[in-house]
């Protein structure tokens, strides 16, 4: 049990729009502008998604994730940054790759891992083993550590795997995500599993989709986890589903949980030195002897 609490900060995602909620950030200066309010109130690290300037669309763009991650690092040079290597919208393992060329000051410290294909409502993410396995050895020979996103007991097990093949080590970050309607289901039992099935020396963050953001996010505070939170997963404060949420509307709800079970908020310079990352500053991604 940590100490302190990750908080990792998903403002845009994939699927939200305008047309949704107007609290999403979408272009790349609302989204900095998102993580700067998200950072002076407290976040561990910031899992972002890039849009297309003109459509809104998800996008994988180098040079967008460039735009954002410069904006970010003018204010919090020491924020640990992940960025989303998604399959929902393009299957392509070469383009999926694309950020993990940036380097220098935009270079990413880590990147979005999803360890198995799986379905949503309406759209499935595609994530074959060959993908998975090219993913993860180009962020081992860019310095860029895996942010493994599981989404049931099953993908957990395919990252030690992995972790067996040698194309992964530790330490490990996990985003635990519950809640979806192809896959584990937020409730005790199979949040339960998951955390026993982790490999050794693995850090982990919980998540829920929807109405299941508020249970998962306060199970995991209360078991000495970390929480991912915002708008990428939740558009609503509350489950009736009446009122519309701000990224700063559901932080503000973990800082209180938080507070109540007496484990703060993990500064991102604790954070790097937890997952073995660069200290910031202009130095990114994962220590060479980590």
């Amino acid at each position: 049990m940590l100490e302190q609490t990750v908080v990792n900060f998903v403002p845009t995602g994939m699927i939200p729009t305008k047309a949704m909620t107007p609290h999403v950030p979408v272009h790349a200066d609302e989204i900095v502008a998102s993580v700067r309010a998200a950072y002076e109130l407290g976040i561990s690290m910031v899992h972002l998604h890039a849009r297309e300037p003109d459509s809104g669309r998800p996008t994988l763009a180098a040079d967008i994730y460039a735009e954002i991650i410069a904006g970010i690092r003018e204010f919090a040079p020491t924020l640990v940054i992940c960025v989303s290597l998604s399959g929902r919208e393009c299957p392509d393992a070469e383009i999926r790759s694309a950020p993990l060329r940036l380097q220098g000051a935009v270079k990413p410290d880590m990147a979005s891992l999803t360890l198995s294909s799986l379905n949503f409502n309406r759209l499935a993410s595609i994530n074959p083993p060959e993908t998975i396995q090219l993913l993860a050895t180009r962020m081992n020979e860019a310095g860029i550590m895996p942010e493994f996103e599981a989404f049931d007991a099953g993908m957990i097990n395919y990252a030690r795997y992995l972790a067996k093949k040698g194309l992964v080590r530790p330490p490990y970050y996990f985003n635990l995500i519950l809640g979806n309607i192809a896959c584990a289901q937020a409730d005790l039992l199979h949040t339960g599993v998951m955390l026993r099935d982790l490999p050794e020396d693995s850090n982990w963050s919980l998540g829920g989709i929807g109405d299941s953001q508020l249970p998962m996010n306060a199970i995991a505070i209360a078991a000495g986890g970390g929480v991912r939170v915002g708008l990428e997963d939740a558009l609503h404060f509350d489950r009736s589903r009446r009122s519309l949420a701000t990224n700063l509307d559901l932080l503000r709800r973990v800082h209180a949980l938080a507070a109540i079970h007496d484990r703060p908020v993990m500064p991102p310079e604790d954070l790097r030195r937890l997952l073995k990352l660069e200290d910031g500053r202009g130095r990114y991604g994962r220590k060479a002897t980590a």
